[in-house]
C-alpha cells in the first residue's frame, strides 16, 4: 500500500510549517497571541476549512488530506489550532447540518473563538446505552421551554456556558420519535451541576440537576420530536472524530521514555525480554492502526462510505492500544503503581492512564457498539434479533 503523499501535497505541507514558523512561537506566549494566531490561520484556510466564512470559518473545499496534514503540522508545532471541545467538532456540524439560519449566525462563530462554551447534555442515569430511553421532560409554557429531570456523567458542564440536550416533548410517542434538540444557557436558575468525583481523583464528569430550568421556544434544532435524527447527525461527526493512531503514537513515545528510566531486577527495564517483547507488540499494533487511518483516510477522500465502519474499528482498536500501553506501564512501575503521589488532587500520569484508558472504552460509543457496526456494517453480520435494546 503507498502510503506517501504526492507532490501537491508534500509542498502544502511545507506551506504550512513555513507558516506556523513564521507566525507563532510558543516562548512566553499569551492567550491573546495564541488568538491572533488562530485568526490568522482562518485567513489562511487552514483552521474551521468546512464553515462558511458568514460563520467564522475560512470556507475551503473539501479535502481530508489536506486537513490531515494541516493538523499534524500543528500538532507538531505545538501551535493553537481549532478549539477543542463538543461545541466546534461537534455541534457546530451539525448546525450547520440542521440548523435554522438564524443559529448558526447566533452560535457558530462564538462558539469557534470560545466565547460559548458548550457541554452534552445526552446520558441519564436509566439512559446509557439505550439513549433512546430518556426521561427529562421539556413543556412548552408559552414562548418557552420548562426542563424537568437529570443528566449523568455530563462532560465540562461545570465549566460550559451553554447545553445541546436531548430531551421527551412529545410523551405518548414511541420513544425514538418523542425527542427533542434542544439549545440552553447553563447560567439560570433551574440548573445545578453536582460534580462527580472519580477514582482518578479528577471531577470532570457532572450530574445536571433541572428543575423549571427555561430555554426559548425556538432554541430547538429541527423539528420538535425528531431530535433523534438530528443526534444521529452529532455522533456520525463525533465518531469519525476520535480514535486517530497519532494519540497511540504520543502515548507510547511516553512509555518508552518510562522504559528507559525504570529498573527490574537491579537492571535496565529496557534489557528484560518480556519487557523488550511487549514494546515490540504494542509498537507493531500501532503501526497497523496507523496504516489502518491512512486508509480511511484515502477512503474518506476518495468518497468512500465504507470508512465510517473503519473509523469505528480504528477508534476500537486506539481504545485496545491505549489499555494494553497503561498495563505496560504498569508493569514497568510494578507494586510502585499503586503507591504513586497524588498530583495536584488527581493520580500520577500513569495511574490516570490506567484507569483513563479504561474509560475510553465507553467515551465516543462503547467498544462493543462499535463491535456491532463493524459486524453489521462491514462483514454483514446480522442484527440481533427483535427486542434487544441497541
Amino acid at each position: 500500500m503507498d502510503v506517501t503523499f504526492s507532490l501537491e501535497y508534500e509542498q502544502f505541507r511545507q506551506e504550512v510549517r513555513t507558516f506556523i514558523a513564521e507566525h507563532w512561537s510558543s516562548k512566553d506566549a499569551q492567550d491573546r497571541d495564541a488568538a491572533a494566531f488562530r485568526r490568522r490561520g482562518i485567513e489562511r484556510g487552514y483552521l474551521y476549512r468546512g464553515i462558511p466564512r458568514q460563520f467564522g470559518g475560512s470556507e475551503q473545499p473539501r479535502d481530508p488530506i489536506k486537513a490531515y496534514i494541516i493538523q499534524r503540522e500543528y500538532a507538531r508545532s505545538n501551535a493553537p489550532g481549532e478549539i477543542s471541545g463538543g461545541g466546534p467538532s461537534h455541534l457546530t456540524p451539525t448546525l450547520l447540518a440542521e440548523g435554522e439560519e438564524w443559529q448558526k449566525e447566533m452560535f457558530i462563530p462564538k462558539t469557534l473563538t470560545g466565547e460559548y462554551v458548550w457541554c452534552q447534555g445526552y446520558s441519564e442515569p436509566g439512559a446509557g446505552s439505550d439513549l433512546a430511553g430518556i426521561s427529562t421532560r421539556a413543556t412548552l409554557e408559552g414562548d418557552e421551554w420548562a426542563i424537568e429531570g437529570q443528566k449523568v456523567w455530563t462532560s465540562n458542564a461545570h465549566r460550559a456556558t451553554h447545553m445541546y440536550a436531548l430531551v421527551r416533548t412529545e410523551p405518548n410517542a414511541p420513544k425514538h420519535e418523542g425527542i427533542s434538540y434542544l439549545l440552553l444557557r447553563m447560567d439560570q436558575p433551574g440548573i445545578v451541576v453536582r460534580p462527580l468525583k472519580q477514582i482518578t481523583g479528577e471531577a470532570t464528569f457532572n450530574e445536571v440537576f433541572f428543575a423549571g430550568a427555561r430555554t426559548p421556544k425556538d432554541w430547538i434544532v429541527g423539528k420538535r420530536g425528531q431530535g433523534w435524527a438530528v443526534s444521529r447527525t452529532l455522533l456520525a461527526f463525533e465518531r469519525n472524530h476520535v480514535g486517530a493512531a497519532e494519540a497511540s503514537e504520543d502515548l507510547f513515545d511516553k512509555l518508552l521514555r518510562l522504559a528507559k528510566a525504570a529498573s527490574i531486577n537491579g537492571l535496565p527495564a529496557l534489557q528484560d525480554p518480556l519487557i523488550r517483547d511487549e514494546l515490540i507488540k504494542i509498537q507493531c499494533m500501532i503501526s497497523a492502526h496507523r496504516l489502518s487511518g491512512l486508509r480511511q483516510l484515502a477512503m474518506d477522500a476518495a468518497g468512500a462510505t465504507e470508512h465510517l465502519a473503519v473509523g469505528s474499528f480504528n477508534k476500537l482498536y486506539g481504545s485496545i492500544i491505549a489499555e494494553r500501553i497503561a498495563r505496560a506501564a504498569q508493569k514497568l512501575m510494578n507494586d510502585h503503581a499503586i503507591a504513586q503521589p497524588v498530583e495536584g488532587g488527581g493520580r500520577s500520569r500513569w495511574v490516570r492512564q490506567y484507569m483513563n484508558s479504561i474509560a475510553a472504552q465507553l467515551g465516543g460509543g462503547t467498544s462493543n457498539i462499535h463491535r456491532n457496526i463493524i459486524a453489521e456494517r462491514r462483514l454483514g453480520l446480522p442484527r440481533e434479533a427483535a427486542g434487544v435494546e441497541h
